[in-house]
């Protein structure tokens, strides 16, 4: 059996999609592929028209640093650093000068409702808090595609409905498409469409809910 088996998957700007299904039926290999990092054997995978897997090694790493963000189910914050600087650090490989990468850091930060955390370190944070930094950080560098792996597989209920809602109400908008994989039912409610995927193949491609 395949990972993912033909497979046929159309996502909008403006528009908030979850992608569900038990474990093994190819959720996160799928994302893998529509974020550049997986090439498919076959098919193809377009942004705006253009298939990304045309593109040389170099264009593809300089897509997913400039056109997609990434929020992971375990963060990845460097604990180390300020929730300011980790939000920073994709500006910084982006060669912005350090003041306006920790500038654009603290808005993002403000925008997920952070303004006055940026100076903490990450183990200072409550789960929430550091989830929200990973947005920040995936947001600064304004992605049209937002990808979120498993947001609140880490969090309580009630904060990962918190968290799935202010994306929807700040982070989303007209030029954005978020995808988020999820196991969680409970926040289901906050989807535009959900995507059914079972044994590699979408079971069921879902209709726009109201």
């Amino acid at each position: 059996m395949k990972a993912v088996d033909q497979v046929e998957l159309i996502a909008q700007f403006g528009e908030m999609v979850f992608i569900v299904g038990p474990s093994g039926s190819g959720k996160t290999t799928l994302l893998s592929m529509l974020s550049g990092i997986l090439r498919p054997d076959s098919g193809t995978v377009q942004i705006d028209g253009q298939d990304i897997w045309s593109l040389s090694s170099d264009g593809l790493a300089e897509l997913r640093l400039n056109r997609i963000g990434f929020v992971f189910q375990d963060y990845h914050l460097f604990s180390r650093l300020t929730a300011a600087e980790n939000v920073a650090i994709p500006l910084i490989l982006r060669h912005h000068e350090w003041s306006d990468a920790l500038s654009k850091a603290r808005h993002s930060l403000e925008v997920v409702g952070l303004k006055d955390r940026g100076d903490i370190l990450p183990v200072k944070l409550s789960g929430g808090e550091q989830q929200r930094v990973a947005i920040a950080r995936a947001i600064v560098g304004e992605p049209q595609i937002l990808i979120l792996d498993e947001p609140t597989a880490s969090l309580d209920g009630d904060t990962g409905k918190m968290i799935i809602a202010f994306v929807k109400a700040r982070v989303l908008n007209r030029q954005r498409c978020i995808l988020i994989v999820t196991h969680d039912a409970r926040i289901n409610e906050y989807a535009d469409r959900i995507i059914y995927m079972a044994d590699g193949r979408i079971s069921d491609t879902g209709q726009a809910l109201s």
